[in-house]
């Protein structure tokens, strides 16, 4: 029997966490086939994980029409594109011990779980292109998103000369060719953040200023948000918790709330894949229905909830929504 994955999964997904994919990811297509829209979440190592495999296809597709991620996320989708080579898979990370964990640090690999980025051959790399951006920003004194500066690295034709993957795994070059909007949400804590303070702290002295900043993202996905849902419903679909969720989520009792010129329409679909446990007092891992107390989903908003690993399900209900 020859399945494709959107039958197996409608034809064995029936009950537990397997039956909250399976809805989840049927409405999500409807939502899309309905002219819908939807932005979706990154926290975690999903760029790590090499989601972009399948996420950029999603992109292209039209399936994803926002981004919010960590800064993490946005700038480990470049490393991985051009260092993939050169990564060291640990298997048995678990069993590490604190000497192995300290011979890793001093052959300059950065492990996240059982992948090691190396920090010569991918952060070192990067952030040779992005110092070039942001010394031209400073120069025309000019300020950007930092997921605009990564997009002028792309505009740079001799940079696809280091890439060691196929263009088409990377999702950040899928959004940057569909121009989507991405918002970056505390986007200092990354690796190319500590670049930019060191840079302003030695011989470079970059200002800090050509940075547009967290509240200055909220902005822009206000008339993102106004402007979209005009025309078209928009849905929410988080990977993991923790800021890149929290954020952009907040748009919508912000227009309806705060700004006193008309409302929108709140968020017409919510998907969540976590595993945080909600007993805890975590908001990563609060069930949707707290969302409707907050004015950020309704009564009739598709509301999922699907408690496991985000590297095992967002594949498969993206492989579902581009019919695989």
């Amino acid at each position: 029997m020859n399945l494709i994955i959107k039958d197996f999964i409608d034809k064995y997904y029936l009950h537990f966490n397997a039956r909250e994919l399976k809805d989840a990811a049927k409405a999500y297509s409807d939502h899309i086939e309905n002219g819908g829209k939807m932005l979706i979440t990154l926290a975690g190592a999903m760029s790590t994980a090499q989601l972009g495999k399948v996420l950029a296809e999603m992109i292209r597709q039209d399936k994803i029409h926002a981004i919010s991620c960590t800064g993490a996320n946005l700038e480990e989708d470049l490393f991985n594109l051009v260092a993939n080579k050169s990564y060291k898979k640990v298997p048995n990370y678990k069993d590490l011990t604190p000497e192995q964990e300290l011979k890793l640090n001093e052959t300059k690999f950065n492990r996240v779980t059982d992948t090691c980025i190396p920090e010569e051959e991918a952060i070192n790399k990067i952030s040779k292109y992005v110092i070039d951006v942001w010394q031209k920003a400073q120069k025309e004194k000019k300020k950007y998103f930092p997921h605009e500066f990564l997009y002028q690295v792309l505009d740079n034709k001799d940079f696809y000369n280091e890439a060691q993957i196929d263009l088409k795994e990377s999702w950040l070059i899928a959004a940057y060719k569909k121009k989507l909007p991405i918002y970056v949400p505390g986007w200092e804590d990354s690796s190319l953040g500590s670049v930019l303070v060191a840079n302003n702290n030695n011989r470079n002295n970059i200002s800090l200023d050509i940075v547009k900043n967290g509240l200055n993202y909220m902005n822009h996905l206000i008339d993102w948000y106004k402007t979209t849902s005009k025309d078209s419903k928009i849905g929410f679909f988080q990977i993991g918790g923790g800021i890149a969720g929290d954020f952009p989520i907040c748009v919508v009792p912000l227009i309806n709330q705060d700004i006193n010129d008309g409302k929108v329409p709140l968020w017409s679909y919510f998907c969540q894949i976590s595993d945080s446990t909600t007993s805890y007092g975590s908001y990563s891992g609060a069930v949707p229905n707290e969302k409707i107390t907050w004015g950020k989903l309704n009564l009739e908003s598709k509301k999922f909830m699907i408690e496991s690993d985000a590297t095992i399900v967002a594949p498969l209900i993206f492989s579902y929504v581009l019919n695989w």
